[in-house]
């Protein structure tokens, strides 16, 4: 009985030794997933899709070597809460709302929303978030309810109300953040530009705001605007030290999975190089597109110190390396192409909030070593909002069987370069009030403008662009990519056509399955 108990335990201890292993195994064999997420850069910008850029991108260009550049790929609007939405739901945007998330403003997730980090989070990946979040937090959960007095501020020359860093009881948990929605860990400054100006470490302050920041007192944007909301700030918030401290943490958090037994999944939105436009010191000048341009080649610098720690703990081979912007570049985007010869969106038309390509036609770079072949360009039509079912399926994650979404698997074009189309149709929108729908060749507007960001009349003239009587617009990307030309009254059954379509898709409640 002894000899019988003891065989058993033993046969116990082996086969949970083999599960333990097994299971060890399954989480090693899952690749990690890196996403660098740009704010505002243009499809223009990087040296390696434009060869009259101005600005070094040394780390993307080399990213793109070893990878895949997809040269028609699209964020789901021109602005940039609506396009982390989308990237992280694998649902457009204007299904749910168009807007941004305002200063101090909720979340714009459902509760229980399915998103990208929950999906892998449960297949066993350590999900993070670091740097730019702008997708909301409930603020309200932490204002104090007997605080009444608001506080009188400016904001673009008007006078207006907004809760004092008094109203708030800091010490509490900030509820609806990233670890509500599928990360396990957060860290960054929320926006940039919004406030509240101090550092947010998975859903709680890491320094109490005890001032209310108007505007700067000794820094200068050194292009464009501030583009800065007032409201609750630390003392002394520099925000120069912002891209450094989001870069150090990355590299941290690399560093720290040299002895994870879990896959991670690091999702990496930068606040550059959107406004204010700020590179450090040590990188003024390494550009010839002005501060514009030296902040972008920061960022590219920020990437690579991050790769490089991916390469440090021998871990690159197996990690999805993703790069792309939320949109394209900031209306400043003009004055560089007058006074430095760069243009943030060749070779397209408009920039940031636009329907016209130049505002979503975004970079777009993914490597994966032994699986993606290197140095492939790919044509393919692709959004951002396809990276869910893509990394679902090649993470064999499991996906809920009602969830609705509007993501494409993309997986056949990645690893064995499948040419036939996936993605048959993507509708671009920023505002409501202006769809475009993208079919083949053909791009259809519902309105006689496709612009939402103000332009001064030298831009129109320069680039050629005809106005025609007709209230909508279509063009052939295929030979005009600039969409200089309106051909909607040339060809009247492919405008009936793609309205259909757009009409249709508008309407529909259903989706598409998962696959």
């Amino acid at each position: 009985m002894r000899l019988s108990t003891y065989f058993y335990f033993l046969m116990l201890m082996f086969l949970t030794s083999c599960q333990q292993q097994t299971k060890l195994l399954d989480q090693v064999d899952k690749p990690n997933i890196i996403i660098f997420y740009a704010d505002d850069m243009g499809y223009g910008d990087l040296a390696i899709q434009n060869p009259q850029s101005k600005i070094p991108t040394p780390n993307l260009d080399q990213l793109a070597k070893e990878g895949m550049l997809m040269i028609d790929a699209h964020s789901s609007s021109g602005i940039c809460t609506p396009s982390r939405y989308a990237l992280l739901t694998g649902r457009y945007h204007w299904r749910d709302f168009n807007d941004i998330v305002h200063s101090m403003g909720e979340s714009v997730f459902k509760e229980n929303q399915v998103t990208l980090p929950r999906i892998l989070q449960e297949n066993g990946y350590h999900t993070a978030a670091i740097g730019k979040w702008h997708l909301g937090w409930n603020w309200e959960a932490i204002r104090k309810k007997d605080f009444t007095k608001k506080e009188k501020v400016i904001r673009r020359k008007k006078e207006t109300e907004i809760w004092p860093a008094q109203a708030y009881d800091w010490n509490k948990k900030i509820p609806n953040g990233p670890l509500s929605f599928g990360f396990d860990y957060y860290f960054g400054d929320g926006t940039i530009n919004f406030p509240p100006y101090t550092w947010i470490e998975n859903d709680k302050v890491t320094e109490v705001p005890t001032i209310t920041l108007q505007h700067p007192i000794k820094e200068l944007a050194l292009e464009g605007n501030w583009e800065l909301r007032p409201g609750p700030a630390v003392k002394n918030w520099n925000f120069y030290k912002v891209l450094p401290t989001v870069t150090k943490t990355a590299v941290t958090f690399i560093k720290n999975q040299k002895k994870a037994k879990k896959p991670f999944f690091l999702y990496l939105p930068f606040p550059s190089p959107h406004a204010p436009i700020i590179p450090n010191k040590e990188f003024r000048g390494k550009s010839k597109a002005g501060a514009y341009g030296d902040f972008v080649y920061q960022t590219d610098d920020a990437i690579g110190q991050v790769l490089k720690a991916l390469k440090d703990i021998n871990t690159d081979e197996n990690t999805i390396v993703i790069f792309t912007s939320d949109n394209g570049a900031e209306r400043y985007a003009y004055d560089r192409i007058k006074k430095y010869k760069h243009d943030s969106s060749k070779p397209f038309r408009g920039v940031k909030r636009d329907i016209y390509e130049g505002g979503h036609h975004i970079p777009f770079i993914v490597k994966w070593p032994n699986k993606i072949k290197p140095g492939t360009v790919n044509p393919q039509l692709f959004s951002q909002i396809d990276l869910l079912s893509t990394l679902a399926s090649v993470t064999k994650s499991n996906v809920p069987k009602d969830f609705k979404h509007d993501s494409y698997n993309f997986s056949d074009v990645w690893l064995t370069h499948k040419k036939k189309p996936v993605r048959e149709t993507l509708i671009h929108n920023t505002w409501e009030s202006k769809f475009a729908i993208r079919k083949g060749d053909w791009l259809y507007i519902n309105n006689k403008d496709g612009y939402h960001t103000r332009r001064q009349k030298w831009v129109i003239e320069k680039f050629g662009f005809k106005n025609t009587k007709d209230t909508v617009q279509l063009f052939n990307l295929k030979k005009d990519v600039g969409q200089k030309i309106n051909v909607a009254s040339k060809f009247p059954d492919k405008v009936k056509e793609l309205e259909l379509a757009l009409i249709n898709q508008q309407k529909t409640e259903t989706f598409q399955n998962y696959n």
